[in-house]
């Protein structure tokens, strides 16, 4: 019996997966590494683990491969189908990030209420002064998208003393909380202090806080986007935030990366973070427990998890 061919990018990866799996499951496997910058070093790898955040230039690469699994290191696959060769099984790394991009949309979130950004910069200028802010208790914070990210958020949101309205594609009842549809949105951001948007890039989402939704936020509303960059239209967030109309805290934008010279950088009132959400110490014994979970699955002959699409 062949054993199971499975490729990781990175020798920090190969050696913490081995360290998750037992030694007959290590018998019964060829765990090797690739890293996907050079052709592939044979035409068949049952599960293949793309580099993280450079998986979209690797993908290709799988055009003469045959795989089972191709286990993504992120969550997001939206760009998935224009990368990924026919013949190919994607799973996303779901279970990974979205506490660590929880974390860092309530850390963007208190950075813009608490006013830090001001003062670093007076920290740098030796100069003391305080200022109120407006903080988080009592504010009412509506929650764009409620999968992973958008609970994981939730949950870090609830001892803060805020309200908190998650808004799906869907009205329903979930964890105890009331979510209410997109349809809704246009009477509940009026009366939002703070719009978090965790959605996904797609046809629907991509556009989705644009100039009317922005104009349809009160004076001084804190936007804050932890999911996409094309979530909002960057034009529109300028233009409100060179009015100091609302306040923005992103850590994906659109383009991305931001170039040199785009006006975003220096509008005001705005907070930036270069797409660093899933970027902590968290990731790596979590994207190793994933990928030795896959491999426990096919060896004992179960489905993988988290699979979101089959070229």
């Amino acid at each position: 019996m062949s054993k199971l061919s499975v490729s990781v990018p990175t020798e920090r990866l190969e050696r913490d997966v081995h360290a998750r799996l037992t030694p007959e499951q290590l018998e019964s496997i060829d765990l090797f590494l690739w890293d996907m910058t050079d052709p592939t070093p044979r035409q068949r790898i049952d599960i293949v683990v793309p580099p993280y955040m450079t998986a979209r230039k690797a993908l290709p690469r799988l055009a003469d491969v045959t795989t089972q699994l191709v286990q993504s290191q992120s969550i997001g696959w939206d760009d998935v189908p224009n990368h990924l060769p026919a013949g190919h099984v994607f799973a996303n790394a779901a279970s990974v990030h979205e506490t660590a991009t929880a974390e860092l949309a309530l850390a963007l979130t208190l950075a813009v209420q608490r006013r830090l950004p001001q003062y670093v910069r007076q920290q740098d200028a030796h100069e003391w002064q305080g200022r109120f802010a407006n903080g988080l208790a009592d504010c009412r914070v509506l929650l764009l998208g409620y999968g992973g990210v958008g609970k994981a958020t939730a949950a870090r949101l609830d001892p803060f003393e805020v309200e908190v309205i998650p808004v799906a594609s869907s009205a329903r009842t979930e964890d105890g909380r009331e979510v209410h549809a997109m349809s809704e949105l246009p009477d509940l951001l009026p009366t939002a202090d703070i719009l978090i948007a965790t959605l996904p890039d797609t046809p629907d989402t991509r556009g989705l806080i644009d100039d009317a939704v922005l104009s349809a936020l009160p004076d001084g509303a804190l936007v804050v986007n932890v999911g996409r960059g094309p979530i909002i239209d960057t034009d529109a967030l300028v233009d409100h935030l060179r009015r100091e109309r609302i306040l923005a805290a992103l850590d994906v934008t659109d383009p991305e990366p931001l170039p040199a010279d785009h006006p975003l950088w220096s509008a005001p009132g705005v907070l930036i973070s270069p797409h660093v959400g899933g970027a902590s110490a968290a990731m790596q014994p979590r994207i190793a427990k994933l990928v030795a979970d896959q491999i426990t699955r096919m060896l004992d002959g179960e489905e993988p998890r988290n699979v979101v699409y089959s070229s």
